[in-house]
């Protein structure tokens, strides 16, 4: 258990009906002789869905441990997500529900980490950068001025991102899956 104050952005919480929610936003409110509180946004691990919760500052909360796995996807069959432990080579399947917003990065021979609560997997998280290759893009257009630097490019896996205008069809990007932005291009080996 831990004191309301000490909750930080990123940890998972275990409320007093058992669900368990990871912190999305966290802020300390002090208002003048009044008691401290913690205002918290929290998404739940079961269904994804956000919520707006406030402690009070002398609350406790139960801080949930997640056991983490690196697994690798190796594919798609039908709703089920197959991902394969390296060290075991045990294979676990996953539906779009227990992946949340991840579903977008999966692309085979990624290594993803696989929160476990309990023995169950609970979230997944994708790694910080993601390797996409450009499906669409509009062409450069020679003179055109630097206020039109950016422009959208839809990658392989549907999402479409704003890159520089040397990106072409074909290009290899790295974009950050904590935000869905493009970071660089990634240079051919």
């Amino acid at each position: 258990m831990i004191d309301a104050t000490q909750i930080r952005k990123g940890i998972i919480i275990k409320m007093a009906d058992g669900q368990l929610f990871r912190v999305q936003e966290m802020q300390l409110i002090t208002p003048g002789r009044w008691k401290a509180m913690v205002q918290t946004k929290l998404r739940s691990l079961k269904d994804n869905t956000v919520r707006d919760y406030r402690f009070r500052s002398e609350e406790r909360v139960e801080q949930a441990f997640m056991d983490q796995v690196d697994m690798e996807f190796l594919y798609q069959s039908g709703d089920d997500y197959i991902f394969m432990n390296h060290t075991s080579y045990d294979q676990v399947s996953l539906t779009a529900d227990v992946i949340g917003e991840a579903v977008k990065y999966l692309i085979p021979n990624v290594i993803f980490t696989i929160e476990n609560f309990e023995g169950k997997p609970v979230s997944v998280v994708p790694p910080i950068t993601v390797d996409l290759k450009v499906t669409h893009t509009e062409p450069f257009l020679k003179g055109a001025t630097a206020s039109a630097s950016y422009k959208p490019a839809t990658l392989e896996n549907g999402m479409v991102v704003t890159v520089p205008p040397f990106i072409k069809e074909g290009d290899v990007v790295k974009v950050d899956t904590r935000d869905d932005k493009y970071l660089e291009r990634v240079k051919n080996a």
